[in-house]
């Protein structure tokens, strides 16, 4: 094989509809669209429209709402922590925080901070600071002989009005 010979399979690229170009291209004039109306012409919106009857959305009762204020935890579970540990990814002798979940490849980004879970298991003595852990999650680092430090994020402090003259 030559790098002159290589080839794409035949039929493996398909030339794009060239519409709106004339009679004999059997995609001229109306470009393949029909005849006026809505779905003729661009920036059409019918997704959810009934014809004038309640759409579907609209009938149905609301439910729920969003908290804005609420916590989004990355979360990782022991079993993950410990294949980390078995891998060389995270020394167990040293602190277990979001930095070193991070270089292992754990977790991406940390969000609001980390939440340790109990599924799988945990051999290894570790001591993890986490933002959360459930508690099945610490009994199970406390059984393995190591502990969980819940780190208390820090709010923003509002600033301080200075005082009116």
């Amino acid at each position: 094989m030559k790098l002159n010979e290589i080839a794409e399979n035949k039929g493996s690229r398909k030339a794009r509809k060239r519409v709106g170009r004339g009679p004999s291209s059997g995609l001229g004039k109306t470009a393949g669209k029909g005849q006026k109306g809505q779905k003729s012409r661009s920036g059409v919106a019918l997704a959810g429209f009934e014809g004038g009857q309640m759409p579907l959305y609209r009938r149905l009762p609301k439910r729920g709402f969003n908290n804005i204020f609420r916590k989004d935890f990355r979360e990782v579970n022991l079993g993950r922590l410990q294949a980390a540990i078995d891998a060389g990814k995270i020394d167990p002798s040293k602190t277990v925080d979001v930095a070193a979940m991070r270089e292992a490849g754990l977790i991406k980004t940390p969000r609001d901070g980390v939440r340790l879970l109990a599924k799988g298991e945990l051999n290894a003595k570790v001591t993890v600071e986490v933002a959360g852990a459930s508690k099945a999650a610490v009994a199970a680092v406390e059984k393995a002989g190591g502990s969980v430090v819940i780190a208390v994020q820090a709010k923003a402090k509002p600033a301080e009005e200075a005082p009116a003259d």
